[in-house]
């Protein structure tokens, strides 16, 4: 890796850790000194590399000089003394043989704990995705503004206001007690969730920005995996899925950097490897008695993964989806379940089924009716090709629908 590119890859993977042990040890209500503590260590990263060179180990380098700096504070600082090292978990007789600890254990231990911490449900999951990619994931405002497709300012506040939310209400950075771990968990697996969906289900933004989203979402996922009191069939199942989706990453965009729909991509470009992955992880979700829908959503996303388009595979998706709505109705899900009965059943019942739903201002409702009407009613396709193509807000997006919009008019002046 380059020198220039080292600094902005080590603030990415380091300085959530850092982070989150800082915040162990201080507790969230003095979230600001851990991230002073953080930012001052990187800052003095560029400028004694830029003028020494590269230390043998950067990331040991980065993690002595967040320790001094940690000691330092503790004892030279009067106000920290006074404010801070009476409710740490340390006292003022030992905090400056205090020392932070850095290792893999403790890190690893503090980003589970931080988790929870702020994907408590006293905050909006919205909060909880912003907190999740700032703390956890090391975005800075304007990164998560590219996310959420608003400016840094919004991003700001609405950080600001759930820290302060959290520190108000005294929120521990630690597990929760056994008995309450699962429900404290499907907060956690929503907020994975949403992160994960926020990078791969919209086009819009920063491309690079919307994958990393997706590979923090998994690996925070895979965190949970790793403890056993949070390693439940639900984890593997979300974990499954991301894996499923994730396979199809290079496949789903063309050169230009168009959308290309699933009935249109390469498989050759879909990834094996993340597809027997995911196919691992649905095997661990298969334990227990409780089918979430991140189980039915995992094997949705399984059947995706198999590149014959026989009948017997959109039956199976079909009947997933039917489930699916039974027990986590949404509209995106019914819209989906549309295409997968056209699949199965043909398209005149999909049309039908379709038009129920009425989701006049959703520009995916419109492309798959303008994809329905394409073969029987090739005019009523052109209508709603062209509502899609103005409602859609993404370049790539408008470009795909732009393409089947000038197509479907050569086949009209044709017929």
């Amino acid at each position: 890796m380059q020198e220039n590119q080292l600094i902005p890859h080590l603030f990415r993977t380091e300085y959530r850790k850092i982070i989150s042990v800082l915040c162990k040890s201080f507790g969230l209500e003095h979230i600001e000194i851990a991230e002073d503590i953080a930012s001052d260590t990187f800052l003095l990263a560029s400028e004694t590399w830029g003028q020494r060179g590269l230390p043998k180990n950067p990331a040991a380098w980065l993690y002595a000089v967040a320790k001094n700096k940690t000691k330092d504070l503790l004892r030279h600082d009067a106000i920290f003394a006074g404010k801070v090292a009476s409710v740490i978990r340390l006292s003022a007789s030992n905090a400056t043989e205090h020392d932070i600890d850095l290792s893999n254990e403790n890190i690893y231990d503090s980003q589970l704990q931080m988790m929870f911490a702020i994907c408590d449900p006293c905050i909006s999951a919205e909060a909880q995705v912003g907190l999740a990619l700032n703390i956890l994931c090391g975005f800075g405002a304007e990164e998560i503004a590219v996310a959420f497709l608003t400016n840094k300012e919004v991003i700001y506040k609405r950080l600001s206001r759930a820290k302060d939310k959290l520190k108000a209400l005294k929120i521990e950075i630690a597990l929760p007690p056994p008995a309450e771990i699962p429900q404290r968990l499907e907060n956690v697996l929503t907020a994975m969730y949403l992160l994960f969906s926020e990078g791969y289900y919209s086009s819009l933004g920063d491309l690079t920005v919307r994958k990393d989203l997706c590979l923090e979402a998994m690996r925070l996922t895979f965190l949970l995996t790793e403890n056993s009191a949070t390693n439940t069939p639900a984890v593997n199942a979300l974990l499954s899925l991301m894996c499923f989706h994730a396979s199809r990453f290079e496949a789903r965009l063309n050169q230009k950097g168009d959308i290309v729909l699933y009935e249109d991509q390469d498989t050759g470009l879909w990834n094996q490897e993340l597809i027997s992955r995911g196919t691992n992880f649905l095997n661990l979700a298969s334990t227990g008695d409780r089918l979430s829908r991140y189980h039915l959503e995992a094997a949705i996303a399984y059947w995706h993964t198999h590149k014959e388009d026989a009948g017997s595979k959109w039956e199976n998706i079909l009947q997933l989806y039917n489930r699916l709505l039974q027990v986590a109705y949404s509209p995106v899900a019914a819209l989906n379940r549309t295409y997968a009965l056209s699949k199965a059943n043909g398209k005149a019942e999909a049309i039908a089924e379709a038009l129920k739903l009425k989701l006049e201002g959703d520009h995916l409702y419109h492309l798959l009716l303008g994809e329905l009407y394409r073969d029987n009613d090739p005019r009523q396709s052109l209508v709603h090709l062209q509502t899609a193509f103005q409602l859609s807000r993404s370049v790539g997006e408008k470009n795909n629908i732009a393409g089947k919009i000038d197509q479907c008019k050569r086949e009209l002046s044709c017929g």
